[in-house]
This record gives structure tokens, sequence and C-alpha cells, in this order.
């Protein structure tokens, strides 16, 4: 099995597909490496496509100490990658946890980014201190849930969240192959991410300065059926300069298999206008 290791030693497992241009998937709390299979197979006839399994996911390490789970943890996990595969600049694709580590890459490290993807991401987030201090406590009983319940039945219930609804009653098939993936992954992976990634890392709103100074391109997208995730998205639209939004119709949280269609099409755009240096083509210079 193909594995980097990080700065603290902990070994990831990567599969790459493609030649060309490197994109870089960054996958969600519910994913693991195969999460961008859709995207894998349709951008690696014309792209060098890394995809990776995060610390705490199989056949990655699950490291048992919590000070080893950290949002600038898993940015720097993804670094560490891009230098051991020797990729200096890349496409950096982030859904959800995934995108928050995709934007804070963007954020710290915007010299190794030709793009951002931030996809599904707000979980978590408010500007409201009630509201904020409510889904902490949802992230901290998630956590336990995982820490408790042990994996098929936490898994199960999370599969069936409110935000995977579009997803099951629209696609079945695609939703039960979700659901299945996820039942094979860590409980302790999962709930040392939930209760020191999730719970800890900074809202949306707390990175606001970060976002106004934003500089790679940066494509949001969300579903309009994705509630936690759509003022979110807003609020990254009309923070950062060089950001777009796409909203996709009758789409949940599960956006990169859900739609793959209307998210690899989204995903080329920006990828050829990035790269052609045209992105914010559109804006008057200043």
């Amino acid at each position: 099995m193909p594995k980097i290791a990080a700065p603290d030693g902990t070994q990831l497992y990567y599969e790459e597909a493609g030649a060309g241009t490197p994109v870089v998937f960054v996958h969600e709390f519910a994913g693991d490496y195969r999460t961008f299979e859709p995207q894998l197979r349709y951008f690696s006839r014309q792209h060098r496509c890394v995809t990776f399994s995060q610390r705490g996911y199989p056949p990655s390490d699950v490291p048992p100490q919590p000070e080893r789970y950290s949002q600038d943890i898993a940015r720097d996990d993804v670094i560490a990658l891009m230098d051991a595969l020797r990729i200096e600049r890349a496409h950096v694709v982030g859904h959800s946890m995934g995108a928050y580590t995709a934007l804070h890459v963007g954020i710290r490290y915007p010299q190794r980014c030709l793009s951002v993807v931030a996809a599904g991401c707000g979980w978590g987030s408010s500007p409201d201190a009630e509201q904020r201090a409510a889904l902490k406590a949802l992230a901290a009983d998630t956590g336990r849930m995982f820490a408790e319940e042990g994996i098929a039945v936490a898994a199960g219930k999370y599969a069936d969240a409110p935000m995977r609804q579009a997803f099951k009653h629209k696609d079945p098939r695609g939703w039960a192959e979700f659901a299945r993936m996820l039942a094979k992954h860590s409980a302790q992976g999962h709930a040392l991410t939930m209760l020191n990634l999730q719970l800890k890392r900074p809202t949306l709103w707390e990175m606001e300065q970060e976002l106004k100074s934003f500089v790679p391109p940066l494509l949001v997208i969300v579903g309009d059926e994705d509630e936690l995730c759509l003022d979110g998205s807003l609020f990254m639209k009309r923070t950062a300069p060089t950001a777009a939004l796409l909203v996709i119709p009758r789409a949940g949280h599960t956006i990169t298999s859900e739609e793959p269609a209307a998210f690899n099409a989204a995903l080329a755009d920006l990828f050829a206008a990035a790269e052609a240096g045209t992105w914010l083509a559109h804006k008057p210079r200043t």
C-alpha cells in the first residue's frame, strides 16, 4: 500500500491516477480516499489526481493520542502529502471537513494552491453564539456516539442524518454504497477526529479576516438542501475576494457523489480558468 509519513510519523495512505496538472482531493468526516472516485475517473484523463485517507481513517494510521488531531495538523498533512509526491502546486479540492482543511491550506500556503474548492463547507459554523453552542454540543455528542456505540451502530445513524436524505431518496443505490463504506471505518478515528478537529476548529466567521485576504481562486459549492452549510457558503462568497458560489438544486451534503456531473463540470471550469489566469476576468481591475 502506498503511504507517506506525516511530520509526526503518522502514515497516510494515498492513491493517484492520471498525469498532468495536479489535483489533491481532501475528504469529508464520513468519507475516505474513495469519496472522490467519481472525480478521479473523470479528471485523471487530463490531470494527476491524488486522493488520500486522513489520519484516523484506515488504511491510514489511527493515532490514539487526542493531541495528534487538529485543524492545523490536518492542513499540514495535505502539504506533507504534496511534498512527498513532489507536487509544488495543485488544485486543492475539499469536501465538508476537507473543505475547511482546503481553506486553511489556501490561507497558510497560498503559493501551493492553483485553486481551492470548498464544497459542503460550514457544518458547525454560526455567527450566533447560542446556535454555535448547540452545534458544539452536537459535535461532542457525535464524538461520544462513535466512541461508545461502535462503528456499525454509529455509522448507521450518521449516514441517515437529515443532510443525507436528499442523497438517500434520490439515489438509494449510491447512498447505500456510501453507508457501507462508512461502516468500515474506525470508531476510534471518528471519535478522535470529531472531538479534537471538528469540535475545536474555528468557525468560518472566526476566519473572516483570513478569508478577506484569500489569494487562490476559490470555488464554493453547496447543495440547496444542505441546510447547515448554506449560510456559511454565502458568507464565504461575500467575504473572500476570489470566491465564486455554485448552489446545486435539490441536493444535500454528499455532493461529490450525489451530483457528480454538476460537481465535475464546475471543477473543470475552475481548473481551466485558474490555469489560464482568467478566474477573475469578469471583475474590473483595481
